[in-house]
């Protein structure tokens, strides 16, 4: 039987991205692949991110995270998820530490400062972009990242300009259009996310600006396609677009799910995301649910 049979999870969104919380606090399984696939595959537990919480491994932080796409494979960042991880640590009955109004939480990318702005509203610190072409990571040296060499002709869709390229703790490519409503994200955004280009793929966004303060964005995400929201892409959207002149360092960015307001601070280089978070329901995983995920 699986460790996770029986196991307790929280659904959530933030701003439309299915988030699944699983807390594996105290226990030394960890996800596989597989287990993460069955998880996806259930309808009560469904999730375009699943966040799942280990005892800390850093001095000083609250817990390490390890993030699963649907697919089974892991990702080093999820903005909207790890707003979902601050209430369920701050606000759940079963899993709150109420006196705290903030933690850090730590992933494979790096710490995560969260605090809370509101009962629903968390501010993540996603810490500094990575700019340098190695560090995305992109298959060819680039020196500048601000549009790479990608071959960009798609049919039956308008022509496209060099992306721009950077990492949150993972890889994204930004396509700038005058309009992100005419691009069928299933076959253009698959067809880039595995560009040769992209050693580790990509989560593909294609950002409109409306204003130096307002852009709107549609975004692929690397192993769990077309979403209503994703965090680190609006992240990288303003970092890319402040880069190229066409936003400010702060900006409003409108993705399918809601807005999302993004601060590349001068200060530190640190990206914050601030944005809304809900719990759905709470359930408990059958054991059958795992029976062929062994």
């Amino acid at each position: 039987m699986s460790a996770l049979s029986n196991h307790r999870f929280l659904k959530m969104n933030g701003l439309g991205n299915e988030i699944t919380v699983l807390d594996l606090r105290g226990s030394p399984h960890v996800v596989s692949p597989a287990e993460a696939r069955a998880i996806a595959a259930d309808p009560r537990s469904h999730f375009d991110q699943l966040m799942v919480l280990h005892d800390p491994v850093s001095p000083g932080t609250d817990a390490f995270m390890r993030i699963y796409n649907t697919d089974g494979s892991e990702s080093g960042a999820c903005g909207n998820g790890t707003r979902c991880v601050a209430w369920a640590m701050l606000a759940d009955p079963q899993m709150s530490r109420p006196a705290y109004e903030g933690l850090t939480l730590e992933t494979k990318a790096g710490l995560l400062p969260v605090t809370r702005v509101s009962d629903t509203v968390f501010t993540v610190d996603m810490g500094p972009p990575r700019l340098a072409w190695n560090e995305i990571p992109l298959r060819d040296l680039e020196p500048d990242t601000r549009a790479i060499r990608v071959e960009t002709r798609i049919p039956d869709h308008p022509e496209l300009q060099n992306p721009s390229a950077v990492s949150m703790g993972n890889p994204h490519a930004i396509f700038w259009v005058e309009n992100a409503q005419v691009y069928d994200l299933a076959a253009v955004g698959s067809r880039f996310e595995h560009d040769p280009v992209f050693p580790e793929r990509a989560n593909i966004s294609f950002a409109q600006v409306v204003s130096p303060g307002h852009v709107i964005l549609r975004v692929w995400e690397r192993g769990a396609g077309a979403t209503l929201a994703c965090g680190s892409a609006a992240c990288a959207t303003v970092v890319a677009g402040a880069r190229k002149g066409l936003t400010n360092r702060k900006a409003t960015i409108s993705l399918p799910g809601g807005d999302l307001v993004i601060e590349w601070r001068e200060g530190d280089d640190h990206v914050l995301m601030t944005g809304e978070t809900q719990l759905e329901h709470e359930g408990f995983f059958s054991p059958a649910l795992f029976a062929g995920a062994a």
